[in-house]
C-alpha cells in the first residue's frame, strides 16, 4: 500500500512527479510553519519539522538534488540546508523564477523536470513554470488554486515530507528506500 496521502493523488501529478530531477522549496510558510519569531536581541527563529528534513535527504540519496529558495534573508535556512547536506540554498532572491531556472540550467534539467513548493504570491510565478508546482495545505487561497497539487500536510508540519513521498514512489524508489532501512521487512502489503 502507498504511503500518507500519495494513494489518493490524481494520475497525472504522478507522471509530473516521475519526471522531477530537483525539487525546489520556498522556507517561510513551506518548510516552516510561516510565522516568523524573533528574539529579544532582534535574532530571528525558526522551527523545521524533522520529517521534512528526513524526506529531503532521502530525495539527495536518492539523486533528486534539493533547493531551498527564500526571498527573506536566512541564515538559518543557509545552517538548515547544509545541516541536511544541500548545496543549493538560495537566500535573499528577489527573483526566485530567475534563481530556479539558473539551478535547472547549470544541473542540466528542464523545467518540466523541477518541482517547486510555495505558499504564497512570491511563488506563483516559477509554480507556473514548473513541471509540478506544490503548495501546502494552509497556503494563501491564491497560491492553492493555482498549483499542480496541494499536500494535506500543514507547512512545517509535514507537507515538504509528503511531496517528497510523493516523488519517491512515483519514481519507483520507494521499495529501495524502505529496503535499505528495513532489509528483513521490506514494504509492508
Amino acid at each position: 500500500m502507498p504511503l500518507g496521502h500519495a494513494s489518493n493523488v490524481p494520475p497525472d501529478i504522478r507522471e509530473r512527479a516521475a519526471r522531477i530531477r530537483l525539487a525546489c522549496f520556498d522556507v517561510d510558510g513551506t518548510l516552516t510553519d510561516g510565522r516568523l519569531w524573533f528574539d529579544t536581541e532582534g535574532r530571528e527563529l525558526k522551527a523545521f519539522h524533522v520529517h521534512d528534513g528526513q524526506g529531503l535527504v532521502l530525495l539527495r540519496k536518492n539523486s533528486i538534488t534539493v533547493a531551498f529558495v527564500t526571498a527573506r534573508v536566512s541564515t538559518i535556512a543557509q545552517q538548515r540546508g547544509a545541516e541536511l547536506g544541500l548545496t543549493e540554498v538560495h537566500t535573499a532572491v528577489p527573483d526566485k523564477l530567475a534563481c530556479v531556472g539558473d539551478i535547472a540550467s547549470r544541473l542540466g534539467v528542464g523545467m518540466d523536470e523541477v518541482s517547486f513548493m510555495g505558499d504564497d504570491l512570491p511563488d506563483l510565478a516559477v509554480m507556473a513554470q514548473v513541471g509540478l508546482g506544490v503548495a501546502p495545505a494552509n497556503a494563501h487561497a491564491w497560491t492553492r488554486e493555482r498549483a499542480h497539487w496541494t499536500t494535506q500536510a500543514h507547512a512545517g508540519r509535514g507537507a515538504a515530507r509528503e511531496l517528497c513521498d510523493l516523488l519517491l514512489e512515483a519514481q519507483g524508489l520507494l521499495d529501495p528506500v524502505l529496503a535499505a532501512v528495513t532489509p528483513s521487512l521490506g514494504r509492508q502489503s
